[in-house]
């Protein structure tokens, strides 16, 4: 049990180095604190007997985490095809090892909803966007409201909070691409609602699995 515990510590204090580094300015924190994040909670998460296919999610998502440490827009193409890839697989795990953790009627309406936010948020976004990233902008934030949904009605609360964080923040990211106005750190922001994502998914598939074991 000391690994999991050293784990986790060690993803705490990569937490706290990288939401530190950037609300001060310092981006060499940043640039060293980031891309060590997901591994970590990937390790952590395996070492805790998660499904293989969510230790490979979280390891995509440190791929596109690195190759966003670039302001290039080919790496920020890549970073968002990693990303994508990161989404089916926890698709595939809400599919495997998920319930119907909200009645019908009421996913129903969650389908709803999610799909206004999705059709309201790339119209707006859409003219202000570069145009070679208008259409991987759309598509991509089809497939990440679709994990969204998912991790809700498949997962429950935890897990469905986690996908609207993870909605919350590539907006933002979104939004600095477009380049709209921005509150202050922007990148502290992305970050926070990120790392928050990446963890209650973990955290939801966990419950999850151990809810299933005592089935």
């Amino acid at each position: 049990m000391r690994t999991p515990r050293v784990l986790l510590a060690a993803f705490a204090l990569a937490v706290v180095t990288d939401l530190v580094s950037l609300a001060v300015g310092f981006d060499p924190g940043h640039t060293v604190a980031k891309p060590l994040l997901m591994p970590l909670l990937a390790a952590w998460a395996a070492l805790r007997g998660a499904p293989r296919l969510l230790v490979v999610a979280l390891l995509f998502g440190w791929g596109g985490d690195t190759l966003l440490l670039s302001d290039a827009e080919p790496a920020f193409l890549a970073g968002m095809a990693s990303f994508a890839v990161g989404h089916v697989c926890y698709l595939a795990v809400f599919r495997t090892h998920g319930r119907n953790a909200v009645p019908r009627a009421r996913a129903g309406r969650f389908a709803v909803g999610y799909a206004i936010a999705l059709t309201g948020t790339v119209a707006l976004l859409w003219p202000d966007l570069p145009a070679g990233l208008r259409v991987p902008v759309a598509l991509y934030s089809t497939l990440l409201t679709a994990m969204a949904y998912g991790a809700l009605t498949r997962l429950g609360l935890l897990a469905g909070l986690g996908g609207a964080l993870f909605m919350l923040s590539d907006t933002l990211i979104a939004t600095g691409v477009a380049d709209w106005p921005q509150l202050p750190r922007p990148d502290l922001w992305i970050m926070v609602t990120y790392i928050a994502a990446q963890l209650l998914l973990t955290q939801g598939t966990l419950a999850t699995e151990r809810h299933t074991m005592r089935s």
